[in-house]
């Protein structure tokens, strides 16, 4: 608890600092009479009606101020990303949605359309570890994320309700304002804003704001109908092998 207390003082600092206050101006907005120096060393520690103050006049969020959060402010803990629609079948049992590269294109706009959902693919995957959880399907589209994930592969991905509970750098599929991707997820430690990154070094990076994220899927299985992409490893493994052992018997005779 002690090393927390540290933390929330430095960062009651940083709050302070960033907004351009003084010491007096930020006792003022805060509505305190404590001695903001004090505070900001550690001497005395910061009280509830502070905390309030700090998440009402700062959109701090209190659990980034003592260390157990990564998000700063309190309004993106307040993004919905959760699945605006659920599809359900016969037997009143949630279906995968299967969203190929053409539904993709229409889904951010279809978003809150039961009927437009109940036109896609769906099926049941009798398998443990789809059950208890809301997952859809969705193709791969480029090479962005070669060479975990290849076009036109599909990725399994299961419904994030609460962003603030997703782990980091994981892949997802993202559904944005207007395009549907597959990324890994970067949280960021001071902002609201989070950076997408393709595991293809040739794309840049994205970074994008929680607010406009609509829904987001954690990625846990992929399906892959090219088994002959096996071999094809093997031999550039092998290449790869032989490339080595051609520069150390050059490197070899270059020094004798």
């Amino acid at each position: 608890m002690e090393k927390s207390n540290k933390l929330a003082a430095k960062r009651f600092k940083q709050i302070r600092e960033t907004n351009g206050a003084t010491q007096k101006e930020f006792a003022e907005v805060l509505g305190i009479k404590n001695n903001i120096a004090d505070i900001e060393r550690g001497r005395t520690k910061i009280t509830g009606y502070t905390l309030v103050r700090l998440m009402q006049e700062c959109q701090v969020n209190p659990l980034w101020l003592y260390g157990f959060s990564a998000l700063k402010e309190m309004n993106a803990l307040q993004v919905d990303v959760s699945p605006k629609v659920i599809t359900l079948n016969s037997s009143t049992n949630e279906n995968m949605v299967l969203v190929d590269a053409k539904a993709a294109a229409g889904y951010p706009s279809n978003i809150q359309d039961r009927h437009w959902f109940n036109e896609l693919p769906a099926f049941d995957f009798p398998l443990p570890e789809y059950r208890n959880a809301t997952f859809r399907g969705f193709q791969v589209q480029g090479d962005s994320m070669y060479p975990h994930l290849k076009p036109n592969e599909w990725v399994i991905a299961k419904a994030v309700d609460n962003f603030q509970y997703l782990s980091n750098e994981r892949i997802c599929v993202i559904v944005l304002k207007d395009s549907v991707l597959v990324k890994q997820l970067h949280k960021q430690d001071t902002s609201s804003c989070v950076t997408l990154v393709s595991l293809n070094d040739s794309y840049p990076t994205i970074e994008i704001k929680l607010s406009d994220i609509q829904e987001i899927w954690e990625v846990s299985s992929k399906l892959s109908f090219d088994i002959h992409s096996i071999g094809e490893t093997a031999t550039i493994h092998e290449l790869q092998l032989a490339m080595q052992r051609l520069s150390s018997e050059v490197s070899a005779l270059k020094s004798s």
